[in-house]
This record gives C-alpha cells, sequence and structure tokens, in this order.
C-alpha cells in the first residue's frame, strides 16, 4: 500500500488547501463553542447570575451541532477538516467518524441535562467557583477528544478535560473535597505522563502523529520497532484514566466527593473518553498488536467487572457502590476491546453509550434519594417508597437498565458481548458478563429494598416534592434508557457501522488522504 509519505513532499504546496466545505466545519463547531463560551462566561464572573442563562442554550446549540454533524457522517462517510491550510499530515487534523460522532452526541445530550440538574444543587457560591465556566471548558476537552485526528492533540484534550474536572472536583473547598482532588490529580497525572511518553515513542516510530497516517503505516508494515511495547504503554496510560483494574482505585476515593451533578458529569464522560482513546489506538491504529494483548486484555476485563461489582456490594456509601458500579461497567467495554471482532466493538460501542446515559442518570437519582431521605447511606435510608412512589418506580427502571434486564437499554450491549465471546470460543468470558450482570442486580435489590421498601424513622412526614430542576433532567434520560432498549434497531445498526469503520477504517483514511485512502 502506497502511503502520502513514500513520495517527496513538496511544503510549499501543502500550504494551498483547498477551501474548506461549509459542511467540514461542523467538525470543529463543538470544540469552538465550548472554548468561546467558557470564555464568555470566565469575562462575566461578577455576573454569575447570568451563567445559567448563557450556558445552557448554548448547551442546546451544540447539541444541536452534534447531531448534525453525526447525520452528516452517516450520510457521507468521515469528514476531515485540517487547521492553519497545512494539508496532511503536516496539519493539525480535527476528523470524525460514527465512532467519534456518536460519543460526542451523547456526551452534549447528557451534559445538557446535568445542567438542568445544577440549577436545583449549584448555589451562587458554587457559581462564583465557576462551575459553568468549568463545565464548557470540560465538554471542550470531552469533544476535543472524541473529533481530533491526531494523537498529540489527543493528548492536549485530555489535559483541558483534567484541568477543569480539578476545578469541578473542588467546587466548594471542603476538606473532603481537598482529599478526592488529590488522589484523582496524582493518579491522572500519572496517567497522562504515560501517555506523554508513548506519544513521543510513537512519533519517534513513524514519524507522525497524524492518525490516518499512522493507521497507513502500521497496516503497511514500515516499522520494525517493538510495537507491542508502545501498545502496552497506551495499554496502561488509557486504562488508568478508564479506571481499568488494576488502576482503578483513584475513582472510588474521588468520584464520592464533589456536588452530585459533578459526580454525574464525571461517571458519564470521563472514563468513557479513556475507552473511546483505547478503542481509537489499539484497534484503528495498532490492530495486530491489538490481537496480541488480547489474553492480558481479557483478564483485565474480567478482573475490572468483578472487582467494580465487588465493590459495590460491600459499599454503603450509594455514592461509592455507583463509582464501583462504573468500573465494572468499564470491564465489560474492555471485553469488547479484547474480543476485537466486529460483534464485539459494536456492543462495546453500544455498551459506552448506554453506560454513559444511565450512570449520569443513576447519580441524579442518588441525589434525590439523598434529599428525600436525608442521606447517602444505606444504613439510614429508608421509606422512599411511601415518600414518592413515582421516584420509585423511576428508580426501579434505572435499577433494571443497569443490571441488564429486558426490556431496557443494558440488555442488547450485554447479548451483543456474550453472543461475540461465545462465537469465538470465549466462554470465560461471556460467562463472567453475566455473572457481573447478576451480582449487579443483587446490589440494586439491595438497594431498593433497604431504601425504598424498608419504612424510615418519621416516614409519617409530608414528602418533599422533587423540584422540576430534578425532574427533567431524570425522566429524559429515563426515557433514552427505556427508548434504546425497546427500539435497539437503529443504534445497532450505527454501533455496527463504527466497528465496522474502526476494522477497515478505509473512508476514514479516504477522509485525510483522499488520493491514498482507498489503497487500503
Amino acid at each position: 500500500m502506497a502511503g502520502p509519505t513514500d513520495m517527496p513532499v513538496d511544503l510549499s504546496a501543502a500550504l494551498v488547501a483547498a477551501p474548506v466545505p461549509v459542511g467540514h466545519w461542523l467538525v470543529i463547531l463543538p470544540v469552538a463553542l465550548c472554548i468561546g463560551l467558557g470564555a464568555i462566561l470566565l469575562m462575566l464572573r461578577n455576573r454569575t447570575e447570568w451563567h445559567a442563562a448563557i450556558a445552557i442554550p448554548g448547551l442546546v446549540l451544540l447539541v444541536l451541532i452534534d447531531a448534525a454533524l453525526l447525520y452528516k457522517v452517516v450520510s457521507e462517510g468521515a469528514v476531515t477538516m485540517v487547521m492553519g491550510r497545512w494539508l496532511p499530515p503536516f496539519g493539525i487534523a480535527f476528523s470524525v467518524d460514527i465512532f467519534g460522532a456518536l460519543m460526542a452526541l451523547t456526551a452534549a445530550i447528557v451534559a445538557l441535562l446535568a445542567s438542568f440538574y445544577s440549577l436545583g444543587e449549584i448555589t451562587t457560591s458554587g457559581r462564583r467557583y465557576g462551575f459553568f465556566p468549568f463545565l464548557m471548558l470540560l465538554l471542550a476537552g470531552v469533544s476535543g477528544a472524541f473529533l481530533t485526528g491526531d494523537v498529540f492533540n489527543l493528548y492536549v484534550w485530555f489535559e483541558v478535560l483534567l484541568i477543569s474536572s480539578f476545578g469541578l472536583l473542588i467546587l466548594g473547598s471542603e476538606r473532603e473535597q481537598i482529599d478526592g482532588a488529590l488522589k484523582y490529580v496524582v493518579l491522572n497525572l500519572i496517567a497522562t505522563t504515560l501517555f506523554l511518553v508513548s506519544v513521543g515513542y510513537l512519533y519517534a516510530i513513524f514519524g507522525t502523529l497524524n492518525m490516518a497516517d499512522i493507521a497507513m503505516k502500521a497496516r503497511a508494515g514500515e516499522s520494525n520497532a517493538p510495537l507491542t511495547t508502545l501498545a502496552g504503554l497506551f495499554l496502561l496510560a488509557f486504562g488508568m484514566k478508564a479506571a481499568a483494574f488494576p488502576v482503578n482505585f483513584w475513582l472510588p476515593a474521588s468520584y464520592h466527593t464533589p456536588r452530585i451533578t459533578v459526580s454525574a458529569l464525571f461517571a458519564g464522560l470521563l472514563t468513557k473518553v479513556g475507552i473511546y482513546a483505547l478503542i481509537r489506538v489499539l484497534v484503528m491504529l495498532l490492530p495486530v498488536e491489538r490481537a496480541g494483548l488480547g489474553p492480558l486484555i481479557t483478564v483485565i476485563a474480567i478482573a475490572t467487572m468483578l472487582v467494580g461489582v465487588m465493590g459495590a456490594l460491600g459499599a454503603n456509601d450509594v455514592r461509592r457502590m455507583l463509582g464501583y458500579i462504573v468500573i465494572s461497567g468499564i470491564g465489560t467495554m474492555l471485553a469488547g476491546v479484547a474480543l476485537g471482532n466486529a460483534d464485539g466493538l459494536s456492543g462495546a460501542i453500544f455498551y459506552a453509550l448506554h453506560s454513559m446515559v444511565l450512570m449520569t442518570a443513576l447519580y441524579l437519582l442518588a441525589g434525590q434519594a439523598a434529599r428525600l431521605g436525608g442521606s447517602f447511606s444505606l444504613t439510614a435510608l429508608g421509606g422512599l417508597y411511601r415518600r414518592s412512589g413515582w421516584f420509585a418506580g423511576l428508580s426501579l427502571v434505572l435499577f433494571f437498565a443497569i443490571s441488564g434486564l429486558p426490556p431496557f437499554s443494558g440488555f442488547w450491549p450485554k447479548v451483543v458481548l456474550v453472543k461475540a465471546a461465545l462465537a469465538t470460543g470465549a466462554w470465560w468470558l461471556a460467562a463472567t458478563i453475566l455473572l457481573a450482570g447478576f451480582l449487579t442486580t443483587i446490589v440494586f435489590g439491595r438497594v431498593f429494598l433497604l431504601a425504598y421498601w424498608r419504612p424510615a424513622a418519621g416516614d409519617g412526614m409530608a414528602a418533599e416534592p422533587i423540584r422540576w430542576q430534578a425532574a427533567l433532567p431524570l425522566l429524559a434520560l429515563s426515557l433514552l434508557v427505556i427508548g434504546f432498549g425497546l427500539f435497539p434497531e437503529r443504534l445497532l445498526h450505527l454501533t455496527q457501522a463504527a466497528a465496522a469503520g474502526l476494522e477497515q477504517p478505509s473512508a476514514y483514511l479516504h477522509s485525510v488522504f483522499p488520493a491514498a485512502g482507498g489503497a487500503q
């Protein structure tokens, strides 16, 4: 296969790029919008009463832009935009395929609904600390990570979301928050350093950081370097970012400390960026090395699922319990990466989208349960069913969904993953997915019995009504969970197309190198 670097390169010609088609601006608009709104909100730091009125319509616009981008990618194929009129592989590229567009749209929806919840939770003091500016910068980092076509810029966007997430984590500057933030930042900085070392190693081997260029060179076998070592470094760095075993201990030590809106955003977005990066790099850029690491990733996936669900079984604080459930879900996604085939990747992507929506909903649900019951402790909670019947019913829907029971969204990706595992003879992986689902059912059955069904002291008191700021996002997220479960065909079709695009990225390569992409 001939790559673009096989021929002499005229740098003067590389400067003369064709005008960017109007539709291609959609690729960069999500990042530009978030950074622009974040800057405006920072300039209005003395007018915090305006922040929500600016940020929420901005997030609505972000959802619309991401939806238009997904429609364009589905209908026309992968799209690339290069900054500064330098053609690939020299220019900084933003490249988006179905996988990236799906993740970006889901992240925008989750952030929009969490911002509605924040209206009833984040006080004036929290806004003065910069909740909305940090939220917009976090979305800039998340969107940039999903849409970039350059490995070094993937690192840059990780840094952006790390800095903004630290600001959100210490919102309020309470002692518990500072302790959780210290563990979060130190361990994530280690992961970031490993990522940067891996990027340097990658550049030394291939002489480029453009993802499409690396994919072409790796498939052409242009390097005799030990690429398995490089893949192992990326696995460790992204595994720590995603909270995979054995580098998962930072998550349950930190996610229970911030405001519940922040915990919901972190659970829905941050670990999924780590999974996205792992899939993008190992599956699309280094597929041979991923296959070689398959047995190791299988062990990590099994251990992550079991450690997560066992931790949840032993937790008494609902927020800590949900942190362990996040970890268990990461193990389920890693199972698809370990399988590495189209069905396995499709199941992993479907589960990632499901988890982004559902984990956000569960954290917001926990916040309302604590508001109704006065505590996050299962020992103290009780009588929630009597205090709000519809809230208990909504909780049951989300509990069924996280356990993987039909007819909700968690059922279908597990079916796809179990079928893919059995088709390859990996029965132990399929058994672990089913066992983790069974134990998760026990976890949330225990929560329902103790917090909802068991009478509580003073249960005769009048129930405090749930405000619309909490009810609206909870209902919307629950409808998504039900809709994904009852009508999975369209989403399954999209995730299968996304997985196929990762396995055979000719469309992605062609969007970056129109003359060479078809040489796959």
